[in-house]
């Protein structure tokens, strides 16, 4: 300080190492949105990127299709889908469980493709048909990998039943006469706290030969 005029003197500038945590943070949104875009097909090298129309922070309304019916409801642009379901539209046969898509309980199918619906943001979901457990059950009647999971006791604490189901679901729909290394490749993201893979096997393995049977 400089005793006379009562001012602070500003240290002069420094040239600084390294990468501050700002730059940081800065880079690694960067880099997210583009891994992001790129997957999506909604960016490609050497073209150039599109208009992106930015929302938020305020609610919103998106339309969704859920299970063959058409929803509207009022989001935040960052509420994932698993939250959307479960809050907005009380389906909640979706679980949420480790909320950063290393479990797969929450597992929904978008376009008849498996997703983690804690990753995925609802207003990313656009016009795609959204598969949830609800959903699996026809009129009522249990589908024949429900009944197997019941006959094979392969929930127990029914957390992660749901998203086991859709799942192997999907492989039953791709791959209708799996055998055990089919069925563990296709559920080997899918985690029971409870232990119960075997049986969930099992049901899966079951429920295909019934279906070939009937």
């Amino acid at each position: 300080m400089d005793k006379e005029n009562n001012q602070v003197n500003e240290p002069s500038e420094k040239p600084k190492k390294g990468i501050s945590r700002r730059g940081f943070l800065k880079g690694a949104g960067l880099t997210t949105a583009g891994t992001v875009l790129v997957s999506t097909g909604a960016m490609s090298l050497g073209s150039e990127s599109p208009v992106d129309k930015t929302v938020g922070p305020d609610a919103i309304i998106i339309n969704l299709k859920v299970n063959g019916r058409k929803k509207r409801v009022s989001v935040e642009p960052r509420a994932t889908l698993a939250h959307v379901l479960r809050d907005h539209l009380q389906l909640t046969g979706t679980k949420v469980v480790c909320d950063r898509g290393s479990c797969s309980a929450c597992t929904v199918w978008l376009d008849g493709t498996p997703v983690n619906s804690c990753m995925t943001l609802a207003i990313d979901v656009g016009t795609r048909e959204i598969s949830t457990i609800e959903g699996v059950a026809k009129d009522g009647q249990l589908s024949p990998l429900q009944e197997a999971f019941i006959d094979h006791d392969a929930s127990q604490c029914g957390f992660c039943t749901s998203g086991m189901i859709m799942t192997a679901s999907h492989l039953l729909d791709k791959n209708p006469n799996p055998d055990l290394h089919d069925v563990k490749h296709a559920l080997s993201g899918n985690y029971c706290r409870c232990g119960t893979h075997p049986h969930v096997f099992k049901a899966t393995l079951d429920a295909a030969k019934k279906t070939q049977t009937n």
